[in-house]
């Protein structure tokens, strides 16, 4: 059973910064060299378009059994916006009745939602990969016990938050004790066939910096994740995910506090890689808010920038034509996703 210490969230808290657009303030008096506008220019890159729909990833809510440091979502036990029946049956019917291929879903604890099950179960019916952005905690709570079965029965490409493969890198960010229980999330998994050859069971672990520098490079880590989880711990799994902290929520919040904002959007824009730009996750992927608001990308739904107003905006006016080639919106926190080798919910972009 999950034991571990929570912390309230910025909302709970009434920290200025859960204010999405107190956060776009903040960001946006940054001094930095070059909008992110004219830096995508001077790569001709701009302006940044769709290049079609390829996952469709769902934020069904911001409920979390976890309060993350880092968290851009500023989840937690006490956040109760939850995705309503109108706005899920309605992306079931874009799920059902179209040809994007992947559904993505996220939170939150994204299995917290009471139709989650449902959305797994209809949209693998309807052919579509289905990734679960899972914190690996939940499946240690006893009535969420089921979930490695559930996900290992449908076939469930899990992606699995874990900071470090030692405790104190994990539980720095996540809390006492989830190290620990995140290990015995990954055994279940393991046992199930996830992550092992031959069993098409993918599962995915998702890394990023404990503190204000860029992830390392993806290939060379997850080498030595492989090594160091199997050696350690006797687990295996398919893939890492290098992500880069975003300016965004929690993380904005410390930045802010600790004086280390400007430093670390100058270590952002100094890395821009017009490789890792051209490769970004927004220009293949359509993000819907909880209450069925679209965004280019988890980042800008978190900031509550939706889609330019020359496409829909919302999912009860879906028009995947328009939605595949709309223009991208931008913000200085799109240096996050371009420094270095790139960062997106799928790792590295370059």
């Amino acid at each position: 059973m999950s034991r571990h210490r929570v912390l309230p969230t910025l909302q709970k808290r009434h920290v200025p910064l859960a204010s999405a657009m107190q956060q776009q303030a903040v960001l946006g008096r940054v001094p930095v060299a070059r909008s992110f506008a004219a830096a995508l220019d001077g790569a001709g890159l701009y302006p940044l378009r769709a290049t079609g729909i390829d996952i469709f990833q769902i934020n069904v809510g911001r409920k979390c059994n976890q309060t993350c440091r880092h968290c851009h979502v500023d989840a937690g036990p006490d956040r109760t916006e939850m995705m309503p029946d109108a706005v899920m049956d309605r992306c079931l019917e874009v799920i059902e009745g179209t040809d994007i291929p992947t559904v993505d879903i996220t939170g939150g604890a994204p299995e917290l939602h009471k139709r989650w099950r449902e959305l797994v179960v209809r949209a693998r019916k309807a052919g579509k990969h289905v990734m679960d952005r899972c914190n690996l905690t939940i499946t240690r709570l006893p009535n969420y016990a089921y979930l490695p079965a559930f996900f290992a029965e449908h076939g469930v490409h899990v992606v699995a938050s874990l900071p470090h493969y030692r405790e104190k890198g994990t539980d720095s960010q996540r809390g006492d004790g989830v190290f620990t229980e995140s290990l015995d999330a990954l055994r279940a998994l393991n046992a199930l066939g996830y992550g092992q050859e031959g069993t098409g069971l993918q599962l995915d672990l998702v890394t990023n910096p404990v503190g204000t520098f860029l992830p390392g490079d993806q290939t060379g880590l997850e080498a030595e994740w492989k090594r160091q989880m199997e050696r350690l711990y006797g687990i295996r799994f398919t893939r890492l995910y290098t992500i880069t902290n975003m300016p965004i929520s929690r993380f904005l919040d410390f930045l802010d506090e600790s004086g280390r904002l400007d430093e670390y959007m100058e270590r952002l824009v100094t890395a821009f890689n017009p490789a890792a730009a051209a490769g970004v996750m927004c220009r293949n992927t359509l993000s819907v808010g909880w209450d069925g608001t679209l965004y280019d990308c988890d980042f800008n739904q978190m900031l509550e920038m939706p889609v330019h107003p020359a496409a829909a905006r919302t999912i009860f006016d879906f028009d995947l034509e328009a939605l595949s080639r709309r223009e991208i919106v931008l913000g200085p926190h799109c240096y996050g996703c371009t420094a270095g080798a790139g960062s997106s919910c799928g790792g590295a972009t370059a």
